[in-house]
């Protein structure tokens, strides 16, 4: 049974050039004064995020649980910023949040995301996900996600995305409580009494024909269809060349759609060896899998929006949405300019019915529902509260 009574969820937006009134001035109008128990912040890595921190610990009080990472662009109801802040933030009866962190080490990520999946330790709500915040320059996503979903089973859905750094590539960083940390995975538990929805769409189409993983490793192809995965590419995009002119000439972003009951989730590839003639991209392609080109434009991204927040809502058991919170990929935003990021912010909200909404630009989504591997790339992804 859903507890309505003094539930709440907030959002705020500052381009504030001071870190500290940036924060505040984003979590004031997400809390407005509310008693918090959990904010969200996502704001660019040019800040000076100690201070943002405690601007935003200023409104929040000393009891709410702080979690958030660094950037490539916030959005919000309000818009698009690149350099500022989004927060989220909820409170009242029915929720139940608890956050963990854990150090990326790179002989074994899968045991971070184990260790930030300890977050769900305790927690008996009806309803529960796990929201995963993670150095985007890590490396090895996927296993990441693996340890996650090693912890805690297919019970529990998981979401989140990995953290930039302002498309400068160099550090990233992940909040939890008043602590700025960089190489870590950031999880929040979220317990609910009502229902928890989650959207993942991307928009993109298949390129027919369709291929076969014949031999790859982790996010390396070396073989689709029995030839050399590199050769395969450069002939379906019709490039005679080196990988050099697949990737570095207006196509720095391959998608390849792997097949998935749903439909199909999107890997870029943006790398090539021109001497083993293989191909690679920063998640994993499993051995065997059927994929396809995908192709696509503005208007196909901005249906894609729009589904990824009708399939969150439509799973809040006809309940209106108390609010939203996105992980928008990078590469949409490069696809997007010009008019149209202002076009995805109001997609989203005439498909949210006005809900309030706000989360960040990632360099990889995650969304697992239903059994996907769980990373996700050029996605939105979508977890609505009600």
């Amino acid at each position: 049974m859903q507890s309505t009574l003094h539930r709440w969820f907030g959002v705020g937006q500052s381009s504030a050039p001071d870190s500290r009134k940036a924060g505040a001035e984003a979590a004031s109008e997400a809390i407005g004064g509310r008693e918090t128990k959990a904010v969200f912040v996502f704001a660019s890595v040019a800040h000076d995020l100690p201070q943002l921190l405690r601007g935003v610990r200023m409104e929040a009080g000393p009891d709410a649980e702080i979690v958030g990472a660094t950037t490539m662009g916030e959005l919000g109801s309000a818009g698009t910023t690149d350099g500022g802040v989004a927060v989220a933030a909820l409170g009242g009866d029915g929720f139940t949040v608890q956050a963990r962190a854990a150090r990326i080490h790179k002989s074994d990520p899968r045991a971070a995301g184990a260790a930030a999946a300890e977050a769900l330790h305790g927690l008996d709500d009806e309803n529960q996900v796990l929201v995963l915040l993670a150095d985007g320059l890590a490396g090895q996503q996927h296993e990441i996600v693996r340890g996650a979903y090693s912890s805690i089973g297919a019970s529990v859905p998981l979401v989140g995305g990995f953290a930039a750094d302002d498309r400068r590539f160099r550090q990233t960083y992940q909040f939890i409580g008043d602590e700025v940390l960089t190489g870590s995975v950031v999880g929040l538990a979220l317990g609910s009494d009502g229902p928890i929805g989650i959207g993942v769409a991307h928009g993109w189409r298949r390129k027919d024909p369709p291929m076969v993983v014949t031999k790859a490793s982790g996010p390396h192809i070396y073989q689709l269809d029995g030839e050399p995965a590199l050769d395969v590419l450069l002939r379906r995009n019709e490039i005679e060349g080196t990988a050099e002119d697949l990737f570095d000439k207006g196509r720095a972003l391959q998608p390849l759609g792997l097949s998935r009951r749903s439909g199909e989730d999107i890997r870029v590839i943006h790398a090539g060896d021109d001497a083993e003639r293989s191909v690679w991209g920063s998640n994993d392609v499993p051995q065997g899998a059927l994929v396809w080109l995908m192709e696509g434009d503005r208007q196909s991204m901005l249906d894609g929006a729009a589904w990824s927040c009708t399939e969150a809502i439509a799973r809040l058991e006809g309940l209106p949405p108390l609010g939203v919170i996105a992980f928008d990929c990078g590469g949409r935003w490069a696809g997007l300019v010009e008019g149209g990021l202002d076009q995805e912010i109001q997609a989203m909200r005439t498909a949210l019915s006005d809900a309030p909404f706000a989360g960040f630009y990632t360099l990889g989504e995650i969304a697992r529902v239903r059994g996907a591997l769980g990373t996700h790339a050029l996605t939105l992804v979508t977890l609505a509260l009600a």
